[in-house]
């Protein structure tokens, strides 16, 4: 993200739909839009959802650091976003999106692939 991208904000209709916490923001689960995998799950305040509809790179607010960061900046592991959804009570987001190499900064496909708690029954049988 460079410091010459337009601060221009959320659309008003947008964002009088959301349903933040109290830190101002939503949580925003991340899916792989050809395989319907689940790859992360992120933060987003209203800027980082403005950046993400206007720039089609998914851009997340980091808690630890404090501050906004585009997915792949840094890595090359970049999230073109195809498309973005809101749930039903407004307090959830869905970005399905075309995923450049691992969506997880341990290395893996996804960021539910370290610990499986509880095995698909059905497949089992």
């Amino acid at each position: 993200m460079t410091e010459d991208t337009p601060l221009i904000g959320l659309d008003s209709r947008v964002a009088t739909l959301l349903k933040r916490n109290d830190a101002g923001l939503v949580p925003a689960i991340v899916q792989d839009a050809t395989t319907g995998r689940v790859l992360m799950m992120a933060w987003m305040n209203d800027e980082a959802l403005h950046r993400t509809l206007t720039t089609g790179r998914g851009t997340y607010w980091s808690r630890s650091r404090n501050s906004l960061w585009v997915k792949g900046e840094t890595s090359g592991h970049v999230q073109q976003v195809r498309e973005v959804r809101l749930d039903c009570d407004g307090d959830t987001l869905l970005v399905q999106v075309d995923q450049v190499g691992p969506a997880c900064h341990t290395g893996t496909t996804s960021c539910f692939d370290a610990h499986l708690l509880l095995p698909d029954a059905e497949a089992a049988r």
